[in-house]
């Protein structure tokens, strides 16, 4: 009997994956055996992400745009439907954190994050459900965070943005259920990445994320893979409108 977590003959479109959580949650789905189209915007780094799946037995391929250019995202699906290429699985990873106070807070600087976190969500999104209506299927994963959930001070755009993914999940499982889509989200603890060296390298950080949380560490971007196979597969056709924690107990506990 086949695997109801077997993603053999799908293809995952992830965003924001030529490193760090996207990437991990790349390579967890193509170990479930899905086809995978990398995405970043800088190119470079996509080859090279690229690459290395290949090299490690997975099928992928780079597809190099910018999730904040509408055109530029609406060109990209143009170009996989000229290819004959179907995007069964997304999953909204790109995403930026701006820490600043908000009383000294540049709008331009807010619309850069919820433009990135938020609103490309929203794009990317909308132009996959828009052909996967039309097959009558399709998973939609959002990458949401703690902070859907709770605020932190200095994080203001990102919290909101956050916070509007928890609900653009839901907006998204509200109108396309009927159409054969689930949207869900998954959103990871403190986990060691790129965009957290510098909290991970601050002693003070350091011991509050560990003391916080009660698993007692950071979690790691492969730890995401499972969520992420589990809502890209059959498995999960009944689920829709959900966000998970990944957080090693975090949200949980006071």
């Amino acid at each position: 009997m086949t695997s109801p977590f077997d993603l053999s003959g799908r293809t995952a479109l992830v965003t924001g994956s030529s490193r760090g959580l996207g990437r991990a949650m790349a390579e967890g789905l193509a170990a479930a055996g899905a086809s995978i189209i990398l995405n970043g915007a800088d190119a470079g780094r996509l080859t090279e992400a690229v690459a290395a799946m290949t090299a490690a037995g997975h099928t992928a391929r780079g597809l190099n745009f910018d999730v904040t250019d509408e055109q530029a995202v609406v060109a990209a699906f143009a170009a996989l439907d000229a290819e004959g290429i179907a995007v069964d699985i997304l999953v909204n990873n790109a995403g930026i954190q701006f820490r600043k106070p908000m009383l000294e807070l540049e709008t331009a600087d807010w619309r850069r994050v919820l433009d990135t976190n938020l609103t490309s969500a929203f794009v990317v999104g909308r132009e996959a459900a828009r052909r996967m209506a039309k097959r009558g299927h399709g998973k939609v994963i959002n990458i949401g965070s703690l902070t859907s959930e709770l605020a932190r001070a200095t994080v203001a755009p990102y919290t909101v943005a956050k916070g509007g993914i928890k609900m653009l999940t839901k907006a998204m499982a509200a109108e396309w259920g009927e159409l054969g889509i689930q949207a869900n989200a998954i959103g990871p603890g403190y986990m060691i990445t790129d965009m957290n060296q510098a909290l991970i390298e601050n002693p003070a950080f350091d011991a509050w994320v560990k003391g916080r949380t009660p698993a007692r560490r950071w979690g790691r971007p492969d730890e995401l893979a499972g969520t992420c196979v589990y809502l890209a597969s059959s498995a999960a056709d009944y689920v829709s409108g959900q966000i998970i924690y990944v957080d090693g107990g975090m949200i949980s506990v006071l």
